[in-house]
């Protein structure tokens, strides 16, 4: 059963249309009887593979291999000519390599997946955004959630629908500062997750998991991670916030972009980042508070006594604020997040901090900062530097940026999950589950691991 979009394999047939075109480049090199013959075979098969992947969605890293396979179809010139059209095959092999398809990993837990979006208003707090004193504050949510299995399609990445995903793609674009079509694959991607799938019939309550994205970050970055938390027995509730992800659609079909900017003075950028640090920390409260009282499906199957509150970057570091504000929370999990809070002061919680191998000179406060807040537990506190890791390592950017370690670190296109989803899993079983056992000794095959106290 296909669950990530079109059942065809894109991959394969990329890898025959791109053999078919080397197959046209190397037949000027053949015997006279030999090479019309290869070359009426190797244009079949890349005409064939060619016209496949347009009904289905052709991708824009493979034109140059079509340019070379055509140039290789007329141009007599041996030499010269293998070389031109070589070079226009393998770019857009390379391009191709580099720039995939996200494919989500199969989540690996007992549960189906499904998922829901949903959108609250505060009607305690203004919107400090905008100049009009009526308008309240509004997040979107994501939830991905225990599910029973069914036949349903994979849910769209980045959106409701391919339409809205393309808005949100597009605004990832414009705040990166990179050509839309960049990212153009994103919004076809689908990942496992089935949209509004019935929820599990165990009668079980699930532990809680929010989440809140990097600066800029959207709340599908980590839906590979979400995802695989879902199908081990947790409901993960993933926040856009307005006019701080870099584009939120909200129910009413507008589209809110990012008003966030820095300055390039450092101590005006570190107040205005503690200033998104705690409107983002309140974010946090307030969906825990929506997600007590939730109706629908998931009434009465959420375990909000049982929360932990998590982010990556500047979501880390609302995280770790929310918790000290707010007792509900029974845990924190900072991905990679400098912390920001203006006022830290000692909470309760259990900590797991997940950093990206710091380089000598690299972010000199960073580390040290961080280790600061995480000594203000009164609880365990555990801060795990994965080797190999980046600062995008911790999302889902592994799956579809290119491999380049400064970018999204070198632990593959699945490795990356695999360590995020395991250390996280680890610590959430320990903390809200009371899984019995040594989580350090549990933790540390995944990084350099230390505790506090």
């Amino acid at each position: 059963m296909c669950r990530t979009g079109s059942c065809f394999d894109h991959g394969r047939m990329e890898i025959v249309l791109v053999a078919g075109a080397l197959v046209l480049v190397a037949a000027r090199w053949l015997p006279g009887p030999w090479r019309p013959r290869v070359m009426v075979g190797g244009g079949v098969v890349v005409v064939a593979s060619a016209v496949v992947m347009f009904v289905d969605g052709f991708r824009w890293q493979l034109l140059p291999v079509l340019a070379g396979a055509a140039l290789a179809a007329v141009w007599r010139g041996r030499v010269i000519g293998a070389v031109v059209c070589a070079g226009l095959v393998l770019a857009g092999a390379g391009a191709a390599w580099a720039l995939p398809a996200p494919g989500f990993p199969e989540p690996s837990g007992a549960y189906a997946v499904g998922t829901t979006i949903t959108q609250w208003t505060d009607p305690d707090r203004g919107e400090d955004a905008t100049p009009d004193p009526g308008d309240r504050r509004t997040v979107v949510a994501q939830l991905w959630y225990p599910a029973r299995k069914t036949d349903g399609p994979g849910a769209q990445y980045m959106g409701r629908t391919e339409r809205e995903a393309g808005v949100v793609a597009g605004g990832l674009a414009a705040y990166l500062g990179v050509p839309a079509f960049a990212l153009d694959e994103l919004p076809r991607a689908h990942s496992h997750a089935v949209f509004d799938a019935p929820v599990a019939d165990d009668g079980e309550r699930y532990p809680v998991v929010l989440f809140s994205p990097g600066l800029g970050g959207v709340r599908t970055q980590n839906t590979a991670w979400a995802e695989e938390l879902a199908s081990r027995g947790y409901v993960v509730a993933a926040l856009d916030h307005p006019y701080d992800s870099a584009i939120v659609t909200l129910a009413d079909g507008r589209a809110v972009r990012t008003r966030l900017k820095a300055t390039g003075d450092r101590a005006e950028d570190e107040r205005r980042a503690a200033t998104w640090s705690t409107i983002r920390a309140a974010d946090l409260s307030f969906a825990l508070t929506r997600l007590e009282r939730i109706e629908g499906p998931l009434s009465g199957r959420l375990d909000t006594g049982r929360a932990a509150v998590t982010g990556h970057s500047i979501g880390g570091s609302a995280a770790l604020q929310a918790a000290r504000q707010d007792p509900r929370f029974a845990a924190v999990i900072d991905l990679d997040g400098y912390p920001h809070d203006p006022a830290p002061r000692p909470f309760r919680q259990p900590v797991l901090a997940l950093t990206h191998d710091v380089r000598p000179g690299e972010q000199p406060n960073y580390l040290p900062r961080l280790s600061q807040v995480l000594a203000l537990s009164t609880a365990r506190a555990y801060r795990l530097t994965v080797p190999g890791s980046a600062h995008l390592t911790f999302t889902d950017a592994p799956l579809y940026l290119p491999p380049l370690p400064s970018l999204a670190g070198s632990l593959g296109r699945t490795g990356a999950l695999r360590v995020t989803a395991g250390a996280t899993t680890a610590f959430l079983d320990a903390t809200l589950r009371g899984k019995p056992g040594d989580l350090s000794k549990t933790l540390s095959p995944y990084g350099r691991l230390t505790t506090t106290p």
